[in-house]
Formats: structure tokens, C-alpha cells, sequence
């Protein structure tokens, strides 16, 4: 039996639920080999890393343009070890605008492609639903609604749940006073938390805004600025963009963070969904390139970018994106939060029915126990 498999990953979330799953199909058999593309989380779990993610933080159409020479690169090198290693099963995970494309190459081979943690099908709309039946064998989805989308649409769909609630339930939390004497923040008074994302291009356009921002807000609601930053990030770029130092960048304990935080501003993305679960007011900025924001706005179907609000059906979170996210808009919706203690509280209650949404724990087994027994069958 060839015990072999790949697994890619693209970005910080997709390293953290792919480490989880690596560790969950060890556990069911500890002499599976693992190849392929994640993040430091992946490695220690076990995973044997032909590209790191810190190489793969590109995203958007004008972003890719200009990595296409190193994609092609990363497309051949993944090719000839499928082919090298006899590798029959390739777990694909979120990433979509490179997944995609190179599920279409392995399908050419022969090879079985499970995706974990779907593409935003229900944003994107029927282009990639038809790329996924073409080239997916098996879908592994973290949202209810997504498994009936597919099932609808003829594609091989089962729901596990989302992996953040066991990420987050066996995380170990220190206690609020560890996290101020740890780093030094200043007893008595709350955090105002700013996570601007994990790659270098998104940060220089959301952290400049979001700090002139974050510092009047701490001035005149008595806060104090916690940068969190991403493991695959240099704390250096922040200090490069803004003339003001009054912050500390903490990283590898966002959870810690996001738990004690009084407010957040945060990216649209996976933190938004953490933020929601921990039960922290805030809300979403977002910026790319213009050109990738307008190509996004012809195909995107969906009002919200905040899994939040598309989860909760409702606008409960502000979003300001694009142009609108600049430093007075972001200033004058978080004031209007933080002046208002029964607006805060009401955000605090609806966010409480989140939980519910995500489902329960074990999404990373049950994703082990599938891609085993496809394993099995392929031999």
C-alpha cells in the first residue's frame, strides 16, 4: 500500500486546520508520509514541506501576474513529486485561485482530489462550482449550507463541522493578568486589538489607515493599542509604515488576544469568525490592489465579505472596504460602538449565536477518519 499523500495549504488558517489534520491522520496511522506545501504548524506536525507558505502569501489578479513565473515553478516541482512518489491522493485546502489550477493538472494524472475547507462557492458563484465537479472527487465542507450547495449541484459533499471550535477549545489560555505581565501592557486599562492580516501587501494597505484610527480611539476611550501578528510577518513592517510607535505587536497568542480584548479592527478573513466566537466587538477592514478589488466586485455575488454576517444572515458587523476603509470612516463606526455601551452589548449578544453555526468538535478527525478510508479504496 502507497502510504503517501500531499496536502496543500496557502495562508496562515490553512496551515493551522491543515496541521490539525495532519496530526489527526498519524493518529489513525503513524506511517503515512506527507508531502507537501504548508506553514511551520504543518512541518511540526509532520508534514515534509516542498514550498513554504511564507512564499506562497500572494493574492488577487495583479499579485499573481507578477508571481506567475514562481507559481509555474511550484506547479512543476508538486507535479513531479505526485509523479516521482506515486502520490494517489491530494488534499486540497481552501486557496482556491492556486488549488483550483493545480487540481485541474492532477486530475490529468489519474489522481483523487479531496478538498478541505471550501472555496467561497456561494461568493464566487457557478464559474467555480463547475470547476470543483470537474476536478474534485470529494468535498469536505465546514458549513451546513455548504454541503447541501454541493449536493444540489451533483458534487460528492459531507459536512464535518469547523475545526476552529477544536482549535480553539484545546488551545491553553493563560489568564488575563499572565497576558499583561507577560508583555508589559498596562494593568487597568483594555485592549484595543488591530489584526491587519498575514501578508505583506494587504498589511501595507490596512495598517496605516488602522493605526491613525486605533490611536485616537485609545486616546479618548482609555485603550491601549495591541498590534497581533501573524507568525509568517516580520514585526518590522509595522513599525516601517506609521511614524506612531505607541503599540505593542504580540505574537502566538491571538486566541489569549482576541478572548480579553475590549475591541477589535479587524481583516476580513478567518480572524473575523475567532473574533466572533470569543464574543469581541469590532469590525472589518479590507483593502487590495484596486484592479483585483474591481475584477472582485463583477464576479462576487454576495453583499458581505464577513463570514460573520454571512453566517448570522444580518449585518452585525460594520465592513469598510476599499475606499471606504480610511481612517476617519474607521474611527467614526468604532466611536459609535464604544460611545454606546448598549449598541457594544447588543453586538456581544448577537454574536453569541455564532457558536451554534460552527457546529461541534472533532471536524479534523472526521476529515482524517474520510481521507483514510479514500486512501484505502484507491490502493
Amino acid at each position: 500500500m502507497n502510504k503517501k499523500l500531499m496536502i496543500i495549504a496557502g495562508e496562515a488558517s490553512g496551515d493551522l486546520h491543515g496541521a490539525a489534520l495532519i496530526k489527526k491522520l498519524k493518529n489513525i496511522d503513524s506511517s503515512l508520509e506527507i508531502l507537501g506545501i504548508g506553514g511551520d504548524r504543518m512541518i511540526d506536525a509532520g508534514m515534509i514541506a516542498l514550498f513554504h507558505i511564507k512564499k506562497m502569501a500572494f493574492l488577487g489578479l495583479v499579485e499573481v501576474i507578477k508571481h506567475i513565473p514562481f507559481i509555474k515553478q511550484v506547479q512543476k516541482k508538486l507535479i513531479n513529486t505526485v509523479v516521482e512518489e506515486k502520490i494517489k491522493i491530494i488534499i486540497l485546502i481552501d486557496y482556491p485561485g492556486f488549488n483550483l489550477d493545480i487540481a485541474k493538472k492532477f486530475k490529468k494524472l489519474g489522481r483523487k482530489i479531496i478538498y478541505y475547507i471550501s472555496p467561497q462557492i456561494w461568493a464566487w458563484g457557478k464559474r467555480r462550482i463547475k470547476k470543483i465537479k470537474k476536478y474534485v472527487d470529494r468535498m469536505i465542507v465546514v458549513f451546513p449550507f455548504e454541503e447541501k450547495l454541493y449536493n444540489e449541484n451533483g458534487i460528492n459533499a459531507v459536512y464535518v463541522g469547523h475545526p476552529l471550535i477544536e482549535h480553539i477549545e484545546n488551545y491553553n489560555f493563560i489568564t488575563k493578568n499572565e497576558l499583561y505581565e507577560k508583555f508589559n501592557l498596562t494593568k487597568g486599562k483594555e485592549i484595543l486589538l488591530l489584526l491587519p492580516g498575514s501578508r505583506k501587501h494587504e498589511i501595507k494597505k490596512i495598517f496605516p489607515e488602522t493605526i491613525k484610527a486605533a490611536s485616537l480611539l485609545a486616546d479618548n476611550f482609555n485603550l491601549q493599542i495591541v498590534v497581533a501578528c501573524a507568525d509568517n510577518i516580520n514585526e518590522n513592517i509595522f513599525y516601517n509604515l506609521s511614524n506612531n510607535k505607541n503599540y505593542k505587536i504580540i505574537k502566538g497568542h491571538t486566541y489569549d488576544l482576541l478572548k480579553y480584548s475590549y475591541f477589535g479592527i479587524i481583516k476580513s478573513g478567518t480572524s473575523t469568525l475567532e473574533a466572533g466566537f470569543f464574543q469581541l466587538p469590532f469590525i472589518v477592514v479590507y483593502a487590495t490592489n484596486f484592479l483585483t478589488y474591481l475584477i472582485g466586485r463583477l464576479v462576487v455575488q454576495i453583499d458581505s465579505i464577513a463570514m460573520v454576517n454571512i453566517l448570522l444572515e444580518e449585518k452585525v458587523i460594520e465592513e469598510l472596504i476599499q475606499s471606504e476603509m480610511n481612517s476617519e470612516n474607521i474611527y467614526e463606526k468604532s466611536f459609535e460602538i464604544l460611545s454606546d455601551k448598549k449598541k457594544y452589548n447588543e453586538l456581544k449578544d448577537k454574536l453569541m449565536m455564532l457558536k451554534s453555526k460552527l457546529g461541534n468538535s472533532g471536524a479534523s478527525e472526521k476529515a482524517a477518519k474520510i481521507i483514510y478510508s479514500i486512501l484505502n479504496e484507491a490502493q
